[in-house]
Parts: C-alpha cells; structure tokens; sequence
C-alpha cells in the first residue's frame, strides 16, 4: 500500500463532499422530523398511515426531479423508497409505548480492521435481486403476478428467464430450458432459491478478499469475475450444503439498468454445483 500523500486536489473534493454530505444528513433530519408532525396529525384525525397514491406521486415527481437535475431516475428512485420506508416505520414506531434505543456511530460488529473478514461489511450495499429456480416458467410468472411483480420487459421474454419486479424488489425466475445448471439444481435441490445477488461496491476488491479469506478457512470457493453486456461484473460463490445457500455479488461499471434475462442466461455457465 502506497504511503505517499494524497493528491491536494482529492483532499479538497473529499472536503466538499464532507460537507455537501453534513447538508445531506441535515436535509434528512428536516425532512424526518417534519414526518414526525405528519404522523402527529394522521393519529389525531384517523387517518390512514399508507396512502398508494401519495406514494405513486412521491414515486414520480422526484423521477422527473432527477431527470430535470441530470440524475439517473432509477437511482433517485431507490433512494425515495428507502426514505419512504423510514418515514412509515417513524409513523408506526411513534405509537409503540416502548423508548428507542440508544446508537453509537460504529455499527455493532465493525472494525476499523483490515482483515479480509471486514470486506463485506466495507462493500456490501443490498441485496440486489433473488434468482429463483421453478420447473415451469409460465405458472410461477403467473403465481408471483397474483402478488403484483410484473416483468420487466413482457415484450421481450428470454428462454427460461423472466425477470419480474414489484416497486424496489426484482425477482428472477430460471426454468430447465434456460440450461443444464437450472436442470441439475432443480434435479438436487427441488424449485427455490437458485442464488442471492449482493451488490457491492467493487467487483474485483471484493472477490480478492473473499478469494484470500477461502484458502485459509472452511469458505465457499468461488468464481471468476463475469462481466455481461452492459458492465454488470458479478462472481459466485458454490452451494453451501450446511446453510442451502449460494451467494452472487454484483456491481455496476456501466450505465445503471436491472439485471436483464438475457444476462442471466449468460452467467449460469458460471456455477459449479
């Protein structure tokens, strides 16, 4: 690791960005604590906590704020929908008789270590989206949209994939025509979860420290860096029998779009059950 100082001009970025951030977090104090009013008003008049179409709108205008203030409207939009789902939890949180708890600013079970066992806890972001192995493509994509996912594309479904969302939640749907992997993992395992995507932050850091971490300890093995058309870079993880699970990471180095079926259909290759 390099010990030499860093570039003058980084250091005065990284001190606007302290500060814009400083607005930021003060901005969302405002706005929370106007939630908080809201929530005061909604107990006292019976009305209700959810209203769809206030959402719906909330949804849109700032899509279209992000569009006029060249942001991407799709990001704008993942940030909303957690914002939103922290101001219903301060609506239903304000009637419970219990005291909030006490927080530090280190979260509970972080280090300042380097150690490669702190790399997810560094670059993990969310869970980006669900694969889902059934045995018939068409009733599953029927039975989720009695649930209100809907896919992404209908007018461009791919072999064996349909990916479907509902709000911020994208689910992906594998049957046996989208390759031997899907066939062999229904074969074993029977129709469920097929793998979890995790996005991180970068790819390759990632994978170095979980790759390090693997070859000293009992660790899943995992993949190699598959990067699809448009700069998803994702690895995996084999099975673990001891849990049932099979981990993907994903990060984004192209334009912002979902994961595509057809990006799906490439990466399977990628298991080795």
């Amino acid at each position: 690791m390099s010990s030499a100082a860093p570039d003058p001009r980084l250091v005065e970025l990284r001190a606007r960005i302290d500060e814009l951030d400083r607005q930021l977090i003060d901005t969302l104090a405002q706005r929370l604590a106007i939630c908080h009013e809201v929530a005061e008003v909604k107990e006292s008049t019976d009305a209700p906590i959810i209203q769809p179409q206030r959402v719906r709108d909330v949804i849109t205008s700032r899509r279209q704020m992000a569009l006029d203030s060249g942001v991407d409207p799709d990001f704008a939009e993942e940030v909303m929908r957690v914002l939103l789902a922290e101001t219903h939890r301060i609506e239903v949180a304000g009637r419970r008789p219990d005291s909030a708890p006490s927080k530090t600013a280190e979260k509970s079970g972080t280090t300042s270590s380097a150690d490669v066992g702190e790399v997810l806890d560094t670059v993990a972001s969310r869970i980006d989206h669900v694969v889902i192995a059934v045995p018939d493509l068409a009733a599953a994509t029927a039975s989720f949209a009695t649930l209100g996912f809907h896919p992404v594309d209908p007018r461009a479904p791919h072999t064996g994939v349909e990916v479907v969302r509902a709000g911020g939640v994208t689910l992906v749907l594998v049957s046996p025509v989208a390759g031997a992997n899907v066939a062999r993992h229904l074969g074993q395992h029977g129709p469920g979860i097929h793998h979890v995507a995790i996005e991180v932050l970068n790819a390759g850091y990632a994978r170095e420290a979980l790759d390090q971490r693997s070859r000293v300890s009992s660790s899943p093995n995992i993949t190699e860096i598959i990067t699809d058309r448009h700069g998803h870079e994702q690895f995996f993880t084999v099975r673990d029998e001891a849990s049932g699970t099979q981990l993907g990471f994903i990060a984004r180095t192209g334009h912002r779009v979902g994961i595509a079926g057809i990006d799906i259909e490439n990466i399977l290759t990628a298991f080795n059950d």
